[in-house]
């Protein structure tokens, strides 16, 4: 698509939402705010652009070259030198947020955010470089039940959004901590054989063995290590790898021990211990987990605890857990909107411009009634043209009137659907069309006005 050689289509990575697809979103996201906040979770909302240096180094090396950087600007402009950036995620602004303003907030701290992120990454299915996050985190807390509770809001969301078929599987860096141990990592490349680890669902074990041992790692560590992880029997061998290991033992306790928390109210078998899972950002201390399903590869949700981020950006030193819902993931499996809210509930046509200041007030009173009222807008005076333009809005119900009809004070009301009509009188038209199935004032809206609200605001204005 393009216009005078110009391409007309959106950057690679990011997309338009009409109509349908915004709303259709937008309920999505009401759908998480509603339960975040029935969780006791307060809303956060952060600029869309950070200082530099806020971001970088709180992704490892991998996810800071993904970082939207800024160029200075100005007189500076010619420098090519970057000093903000596009915010990679939700987690680092809130730390930042906390630094600045941890005093004056309740403790421990309960936000959601949802937002639009970036990130310089390559698109494809389900993968893009802005996409919206839907965050919730507890920040000063280091009690596992915060970490129960954030899965479990996540959990409850993922099920009022209708996900078919997730999963959690849950993981903690003490276990990965301790498992570098046993199986002799040298300290100086753990990060990086644990970036590495985090692509065993993408790549076979074979690539990853590879590239461990490109990254440094011996081979008499590097097949072991991989085997164990992606065997059928894989808790059974890491959870004997570990005996012994003091910090691996405690990542085991904690997992233990959160599959407890949340026994009682995340349905049996959802939440799983798999010991390959990774998360590879560099922030995250103790529980670790991401939410997977049938039909997406890679994570619809992810999460786990970061007690020492706040602390790096120069705050207090809090701890915090938190989690992040894929919602463009999440969309790609929900069913598409059936159109109906789409739809116009009234449409009010205007055959003589003169009559445009009732009809116009009528509409007004009809939306004030809950009803979804378009008017038409455009040059012709011809019935055709605008029983077309509300059919093309979808309108289930169309708005006539005539001179006969604006002399008797009454309009004729066309079912789109069926094509009858019916007409009613002006001060009877709003409880008429709320009878009609389909129509009605929507939930959460105004309650219908009675007739005698009308103080002439009918569509007789001036008679």
């Amino acid at each position: 698509m393009s216009w005078s050689g110009q391409s007309l289509e959106p950057p690679s990575g990011t997309r338009d939402f009409l109509a349908a697809e915004h709303r259709r979103r937008e309920s999505a996201f009401a759908v998480v705010r509603g339960v975040f906040d029935s969780y006791g979770f307060d809303p956060l909302q952060t600029p869309a652009f950070e200082r530099l240096e806020v971001l970088t180094g709180k992704y490892g090396d991998e996810g800071d070259k993904l970082i939207f950087k800024i160029l200075r600007r100005g007189e500076h402009e010619a420098t090519g030198e970057a000093d903000l950036a596009l915010r990679y995620d939700l987690t680092v602004p809130l730390a930042r947020v906390m630094g600045g303003y941890g005093g004056r907030l309740p403790m421990p701290y309960k936000r959601y955010a949802i937002g639009p992120v970036w990130r310089a990454d390559r698109p494809g299915r389900g993968r893009f470089r802005e996409f919206v996050q839907c965050d919730v985190d507890i920040v000063g807390s280091g009690a596992l039940p915060a970490d129960a509770e954030v899965l479990c809001a996540v959990d409850a969301a993922l099920t009022a959004l209708g996900v078919p078929g997730f999963r959690f599987l849950i993981n903690s860096r003490k276990v990965l901590t301790g498992l570098l141990d046993c199986y002799e990592v040298p300290a100086e490349i753990g990060g990086r054989v644990l970036i590495t680890l985090d692509k065993l669902d993408k790549l076979s074990p074979d690539e990853v063995v590879r590239e461990l041992e490109e990254r440094g790692l011996s081979a008499a560590a590097a097949k072991p290590l991989v085997e164990d992880l992606v065997a059928e029997d894989s808790v059974q061998r890491v959870r004997s790898a570990l005996t012994g290991n003091a910090c691996g033992q405690a990542g085991l306790a904690e997992v233990g021990r959160l599959l407890e928390l949340v026994g009682g109210v995340v349905p049996a078998g959802r939440v799983t211990f798999t010991p390959r899972l990774v998360r590879g950002l560099d922030y995250y201390t103790g529980a670790i987990w991401e939410v997977v399903a049938p039909g997406m590869p890679g994570s619809i949700a992810s999460g786990g605890r970061y007690d020492r981020l706040v602390a790096s950006l120069g705050g207090p030193d809090l701890p915090a857990v938190g989690g992040s819902l894929g919602i463009e993931r999440i969309l790609a499996l929900l069913p598409d909107s059936d159109g109906e809210s789409d739809r116009l509930d009234v449409a009010v046509t205007i055959l003589d411009e003169d009559d445009a200041p009732g009809l116009l007030a009528l509409a007004a009173r009809l939306r004030r009634a809950g009803l979804r009222t378009g008017v038409y807008l455009g040059s012709s005076g011809k019935l055709a043209k605008q029983l077309k333009w509300a059919s093309d809005r979808g309108a289930r119900h169309t708005l006539i009137q005539g001179p006969a009809e604006k002399a008797e004070r009454r309009v004729t009301v066309r079912d789109m659907d069926t094509a009858c009509q019916t007409t009613v009188p002006i001060g009877e038209v709003i409880a008429y069309l709320a009878d009609r199935p389909g129509t009605g004032p929507r939930p959460g809206g105004p309650p219908v006005p009675s007739d005698e609200d009308g103080d002439d605001r009918d569509g007789q204005q001036g008679q």
